[in-house]
Order: structure tokens, then sequence, then C-alpha cells
């Protein structure tokens, strides 16, 4: 079937430009005796095989075409790395698609498939830190994740719609629809390059540089000149209202939003929303990491979620303040300071709970410390989520109510026992130290500890990793 449509595919990547990537896989020259493989994958204890050893990536250019009625999707990636071994060979992240062609450094490279890795040959050795750039050329149909534990049982990644697609990647699809170093540890700049037909349009992460139409194709260029992990990109596709402006605080803002949803008062509520919100965490939690805001707004009835995506948070519903709240939080918590392993996502999800809280105190509702209390005591000690350890909560159990809610008490809690003054300074410093980097729950107690001057070892040990409830609310 894939085979049947090479032709249009073809076609479509002319539009976008690529006829220079006209590659053949070569043979394999023998690799220097002290040169080595790279690793398939970077040790993640919840994900394995996830990311890949030997290299970092600094930058990704997607360089893609998508057919909505063939749900076809081609083109080339670029991938811009540079070693950190002397590298005979290296995998890149890839479930599915069909790779037609390799080059390292414009030259040819032989490959090979198993599993979700693509494992690449250059026809010479890359020396320790050499940059390099590896152009994949591949084409298919991204196939969405479904039935998984991680999520519920809900479907993520690619997820087709009646006039394009709705891409949410979190924690590991990235590398259904795109090759990848797919890991948050490992993160990069981006340009999107994306051709769809004329009455389509393409909504994706950081700033739209051009717009470009031609032979009933239409190209979107977007650009993201921050850092940013794998599962936070986006290239959401279909026939959007486009709404721009600036925050009340004077930071760019781009909403793209359904049309089903534009003609109602969701659109301008969300577009001001978003704004209010983002300037009051610019307050709260240290100056906004990212040249611009906004939302992603979708109508899709059966998606069911939310994701943090970087710069443009993705909603497949009209989203209210505590979610818009939730997601504008992780661009500080989890898009700029982002997990260093999976293992620590309750620095993601716990945040941006108590990120929600402290939306709904500022807007005249309940202060944080009620708000967590509240949610402690209407959970008998007998309930299975005071059965897991949050700071480590196992692969299958990630995204569960005790890793939001408990984490958010967690923080509520911290708040009360170590007064304001301290505990915002440590979260500005939290977001200033590790800006654009990758962090661990250690290295956030320790922070507490050193901003608080106090002990914290006993109160972290029974909020995080103790598997009952505590004692009291103010326990630890």
């Amino acid at each position: 079937m894939l085979r049947r449509n090479l032709p249009r595919t073809a076609g479509l990547l002319a539009a976008v430009g690529l006829a220079v990537i006209g590659l053949t896989a070569a043979p394999s020259a023998q690799a220097r005796a002290d040169y080595r493989p790279g690793s398939a994958g970077l040790g993640d204890p919840y994900f394995p095989l996830l990311g890949n050893g030997g290299y970092r990536v600094s930058h990704y250019t997607l360089n893609l075409g998508y057919v909505p009625d063939t749900h076809q999707l081609a083109g080339t990636v670029f991938i811009t790395a540079r070693t950190t071994q002397d590298l005979s060979r290296f995998d890149l992240d890839l479930s599915g698609m069909t790779v037609d062609a390799v080059r390292v450094d414009s030259v040819p490279a032989t490959f090979t498939r198993s599993g979700a890795e693509l494992r690449i040959t250059p026809r010479h050795g890359l020396p320790n830190g050499d940059a390099f750039v590896v152009a994949v050329r591949y084409h298919g149909s991204p196939q969405t994740i479904t039935g998984s534990p991680i999520v519920f049982g809900a479907d993520y990644g690619w997820q087709y719609t009646p006039d394009g697609a709705f891409v949410g990647d979190e924690p590991n699809a990235a590398n259904t629809w795109f090759p990848s170093n797919d890991h948050p540890s490992d993160k990069a700049t981006f340009t999107f390059r994306i051709t769809v037909p004329s009455d389509r349009q393409v909504a994706a992460n950081g700033d739209l540089l051009a717009r470009r139409t031609q032979g009933g194709r239409t190209t979107f260029v977007w650009d993201e000149t921050s850092p940013m992990a794998t599962y936070l990109a986006t290239i959401d596709i279909g026939k959007w209202d486009f709404r721009t402006g600036r925050t009340p605080g004077g930071i760019r803002e781009t909403m793209a939003v359904d049309p089903d949803l534009a003609a109602q008062a969701d659109a301008a509520r969300i577009f001001d929303l978003s704004g209010e919100v983002t300037d009051f965490w610019a307050k709260e939690f240290g100056r906004y990491p990212f040249t611009s805001t906004g939302a992603i707004v979708d109508n899709v009835p059966n998606v069911g979620f939310s994701l943090e995506t970087q710069t443009r948070p993705l909603y497949g519903f009209a989203a209210g303040p505590g979610t818009v709240s939730h997601e504008l939080s992780h661009q500080w918590f989890g898009d700029s300071v982002s997990v260093r392993t999976w293992r620590h996502i309750w620095l993601n999800e716990g945040f941006a709970t108590f990120a929600a809280w402290l939306w709904g105190e500022h807007t005249g509702g309940n202060s944080t410390y009620v708000s967590a209390r509240n949610t402690y005591d209407r959970i008998p000690a007998t309930s299975s989520f005071w059965n897991q350890s949050i700071a480590d909560p196992q692969r299958d159990t990630m995204f569960s109510s005790a890793v939001y809610n408990r984490g958010g008490m967690t923080l509520a809690a911290l708040r009360h026992r170590i007064g304001d003054p301290a505990f915002f300074t440590l979260l500005n410093q939290w977001t200033r130290q590790h800006r654009y980097g990758t962090a661990t729950t250690a290295q956030f107690v320790a922070l507490a500890e050193r901003v608080s001057g106090e002990n914290l070892g006993s109160f972290f040990n029974t909020w995080l990793w103790q598997k009952t409830k505590p004692a009291s609310f103010d326990a630890g």
C-alpha cells in the first residue's frame, strides 16, 4: 500500500524543495578499531531504549509534507548533532514509517531497522567532539499509540482528525512520526517546514516565520529557538483560525483555534486567559523562558487530554482556567526545566497541579493550603492513592492521580512550612538555575534545604517516598 502512494509522495517532496535528497544506501566502510557504536538507549529506568548514546543533538529541521486524504507523511529530517565518543555507528528512534535513504554529512550511509531503532553506519567513523548532520528521508502513515497502560488506555501521539492531525507525544510518541533522539535529557532547537494542501494550515512550536503557497500547497515555517524535548514538539494540521497579539505584559501570543470554536466566545476567552496566566506565572516563577505563548485549541471530543507543547499548549477541547493555568505553568516546570529521567515526573505534574491551585488563590478562590488540605482530607488512608512513591512512581503509573495531587500537596505543605519568601525564592532559583536544562528530585530537595536553611529530609521522605498517607497534613 505504501509503495502505491510513492508517486504522490514524490510530488509532495518536490513541493517542499527536497530534490537534493536523491539518496541511496551505500556499503559501509570499516570503522577504525577504537571507534565503537553508540548505545541503543540512554538507560532511562522506565524507557531503557528511549534516546541513544554517543551523540547529542543541537537542532532538528523537519522538512515534511502531509496529505490528509491519504494520511501520508513524507519528507526529510535533518539532525545536527555532536559526538560524545569516537562513533562507528549510532541509532535514532523511529517507530513504523518507511525509511528511503540516509546520509551522514551528505555521504550515503547504510542503515538497518530493529523495532523502534534506526541503526545508522556512516561511511567513515565520527571522531569524538565532531559535529555532524544526518539526513533521513522517509514516508508513511504515523501510527497512533492505543491501549497503553502508561496513559490509562487513552490514545496519544499522532491522532487523525477530520481535517488533519492532533499531535500530542508525551511520553514516548515523538518517534512515531519523526526520527529523533527521543528522550527529554537531550533537548534541541527545531525548525519545522511543513507543506499541506492550501485549504489546510499548520500550527507548531515557536514563531511562525513564513507561509508560502504554490501549486495548491502551502508551506508553513515555524521556528523554536529554545531547547525543547522531543515529546513537546507538535505539528497540528487543520483548518485553523489564527489569533495573534501580545499579552498585557508584552509577550508575543499566537493561538490556533478550530473554526467550530472560533465563532464562540471560547476563542477570545482562552486567548485572553492565556495571556493573563502567562504574565502572572512570569511574576511568580521568573521570566517567561520562550519567545511566544498561546494555545492550539482543537475540537476533538475523543482526545480528552491537553498537553504542554512548548510555547503553545495543546487542548482537545475548550479549556477552562484550571487546565490553562496547569498547562502554562509547565512552560517553566517541564518544558524549560525538564526531567532528567521519567521517574522524576512529579517535578512536572505536581508543580502544575500546585500552580492550578495557586491560580485559583490568585483569582479569589481557596488558598493553596486549603485546596491541598481539602484533597488530603477527602482521600481515606485506606485508598490505593497513598500506596505509591511519587518520587519513583513506576512507568505504567507515572501519570497517576497521586503523582499530580500528592505532588501538589507536597508543594503546598512545603510553602506552609518554610513560608512565602523562602518558597517563592526557591521556585525562582529553580527555574533560573535549570533553565533550558534538566533536573532531578534530589536537586530540588537540596535547593529547598539551601534556600530555607532547614533540614527537610524527613518532610520529603514523608511526602514523596513513603507509601502511606502522612499522619497529618503538616507531617514531616
